[in-house]
């Protein structure tokens, strides 16, 4: 009986003294919880419930946690987050109580209009479905013109809003999709694609940098650099610069007087 008495006392003693040190763990645990917090902006989670989520990096960010902690530091533009658009500025600037200014809406723009009608082609491309892995071919892919679309979809690819498609061999950009993330500008290995203004309607839709005769030799729509369209532009909008027409969407009218007078149809209006 002592015996049994005995062994339950050296079961009890360790028991009590575990059981002790746990609660004076668990305060210190506490204490430190409370000391060492990390003090949160509310404005941050504010900011991350307005944006859209989808961690596209457009912004410049690596995710819209990134996003929005600059914006509540003041280390980062409201406006700065294309996917939301012109909603999510307006929010957000009421969020940091500043006075929302309107910007133009703007959208990505690819400058080719190679279509298979109008390109040649020197090969059957058997590739890898990659515009990267076929630019590096001694030919920059399979088109005669060097500067034009490969078609390959990578840019279709790092849309993570689904608005780039491959028609006829060239990739066109749905507007109304388009949040100007940026993602596509990255990744086209021929320097095809800019952001600009969705409202600049008059658009040049070539890239090719070589002499006239080439071009004419490559592709029916390609820009010869004539100059007839800097010569009716009356806003001065229009310059020829590395054998293309180069079109500055601040002064342009929207006139049309370029795209009627381009012998190559290569000026366009958007829809």
């Amino acid at each position: 009986m002592i015996e049994s008495i005995t062994t339950i006392e050296s079961l009890i003693v360790p028991i009590i003294s575990i059981g002790g040190l746990s609660l004076v763990f668990g305060a210190l645990l506490g204490f430190s919880a409370k000391k060492f917090a990390v003090q949160v902006d509310p404005k941050v989670e504010k900011i991350r419930n307005i944006l859209p989520g989808v961690n596209c990096g457009g912004c410049g960010f690596a995710g819209c946690a990134g996003f929005a902690e600059a914006v509540a530091k003041e280390e980062a533009s409201y406006r700065g987050c294309p996917a939301g658009g012109s909603a999510a500025a307006t929010a957000i600037a009421e969020t940091i109580g500043i006075n929302p200014s309107v910007s133009d809406r703007k959208v990505a723009f690819i400058k080719c209009n190679g279509v298979d009608d109008n390109i040649k082609r020197n090969y059957i491309y058997d590739g890898p479905r990659s515009c990267v892995a076929a630019s590096q071919l001694a030919t920059g892919g399979n088109k005669s013109c060097s500067y034009s679309c490969i078609g390959l979809a990578s840019c279709k690819n790092a849309c993570p809003f689904n608005a780039i498609k491959i028609v006829d061999s060239i990739a066109e950009v749905d507007s109304k999709k388009c949040t100007a993330c940026g993602k596509c500008v990255t990744v086209c290995p021929m320097h095809l694609i800019e952001i600009i203004p969705e409202k600049s309607k008059v658009r040049v839709l070539c890239n090719s940098r070589d002499k006239g005769r080439v071009v004419r030799k490559n592709c029916r729509a390609g820009c010869i650099g004539c100059a007839l369209c800097q010569k009716a532009c009356e806003a001065g909008a229009i310059t020829i610069e590395d054998n293309i027409a180069r079109i500055d969407y601040t002064k342009c009218t929207l006139c049309m007087k370029c795209v009627n007078k381009c012998p190559s149809k290569t000026i366009a209006v958007m829809p």
